[in-house]
């Protein structure tokens, strides 16, 4: 089974945040070994790059609005390229105040799900429904129309 962490600078403090994020994850865990790291948030990306560079292994994508765009199908190929490849996966949101270039330089892969910005707490589900949505058009289901 294919193994997708999420590394996240900050907590979710809100409880409809964290229920959205255990559905998802619920979800998620016929398809995936899913593990969601939380970071504390510092004073500058700067500060954050050391512990999330700390947490990176295989392919690193890491979310940022100068990555590159793509549909849905899109993005579920790229998921079923690198399951078929073997790889594990590590998604990186960083803080409101984004990511540092030794994160995006250490990424295999930069990833932007719009050129508008999102606060990090509502992208992780974002992300975590992206993810769901991925498997579901993988798997020839009707959820995606």
């Amino acid at each position: 089974m294919i193994k997708i962490n999420v590394i996240c600078v900050g907590k979710l403090k809100e409880r409809y945040w964290r229920e959205a994020c255990a559905e998802y994850e619920k979800r998620l865990s016929r398809f995936c070994r899913l593990t969601v790291r939380e970071l504390p948030e510092k004073a500058n990306p700067a500060a954050e790059a050391e512990e999330i560079l700390k947490t990176l292994s295989g392919y690193v994508i890491a979310l940022a609005v100068e990555g590159k765009r793509s549909s849905s199908e899109a993005f579920a190929a790229e998921i079923k390229r690198l399951f078929d490849a073997g790889l594990e996966i590590t998604f990186v949101i960083g803080s409101s105040c984004g990511l540092a270039p030794a994160v995006k330089a250490r990424a295999n892969a930069l990833c932007s799900f719009s050129e508008m910005t999102f606060p990090h707490q509502m992208f992780r589900v974002i992300l975590l429904e992206q993810l769901y949505r991925a498997f579901m058009i993988n798997t020839g289901s009707e959820y995606h129309k």
